[in-house]
């Protein structure tokens, strides 16, 4: 963690309506998955959100949990060394984050290392996982272990297909979204400059 005095003004208001989004609720199912999908040996930390962060700071956690998202043999972290050299622990968080988002997780939900190692964002770290676990819950591809209802599945998309007729036939059409000219007309309009004459 990084020797940072205490913020004072705006940025203690911005920090601390950071912190406020953290929810302890949401870090118990967290920790439940977690350590239901890496398997048994994991030692679960205790309550709060600064045991969170110690847990899951050295990367290691990180890369068991997606590795276990992927069939043997085929996991996207090939060697996760355990080591308290910090450069080394964030690149381990680097990889998980690459790897979450190439098995699905949006850009958008992807926290930076930064959130986790200094702390500052634990609210976007649980944000990330419960992206991870939708995504897993969706896939549905088996490796999933946990309850399905602590994530929800993502919305798949519906293809539609349409004949060469039914295309031409839309061309044709003007949308309502564009307005209608039904009804107008120029009556009563008259010329720039011109009186209007009553009778």
């Amino acid at each position: 963690m990084a020797n940072r005095g205490p913020s004072y003004g705006l940025s203690r208001e911005v920090q601390e309506k950071i912190e406020q989004k953290y929810d302890p609720d949401l870090e118990q199912r967290l920790v439940d998955w977690i350590v239901g999908q890496c398997g048994g040996n994991l030692e679960r930390p205790q309550t709060g959100r600064e045991n969170f962060q110690k847990w899951l700071i050295d990367g290691t956690i990180l890369c068991r949990l997606i590795n276990s998202l992927y069939p043997r043999g085929k996991d996207p972290i090939k060697k996760i060394l355990e080591t308290q050299m910090a450069f080394k622990q964030m690149e381990k968080i680097s990889q998980f984050l690459q790897a979450a988002e190439a098995y699905g997780v949006t850009t958008t939900d992807i926290f930076q290392t930064v959130d986790l190692w200094e702390g500052k964002d634990m609210a976007a770290v649980q944000r990330t996982l419960m992206a991870l676990g939708s995504v897993a819950v969706t896939k549905d591809d088996g490796h999933y272990r946990g309850d399905r209802d602590w994530f929800h599945r993502k919305a798949q998309g519906y293809r539609r297909e349409f004949s060469q007729e039914q295309l031409r036939q839309g061309q044709s059409l003007i949308g309502l979204q564009m307005g209608s000219n039904r009804g107008a007309s120029q009556a009563g309009m008259t010329g720039y400059g011109m009186h209007r004459q009553i009778m």
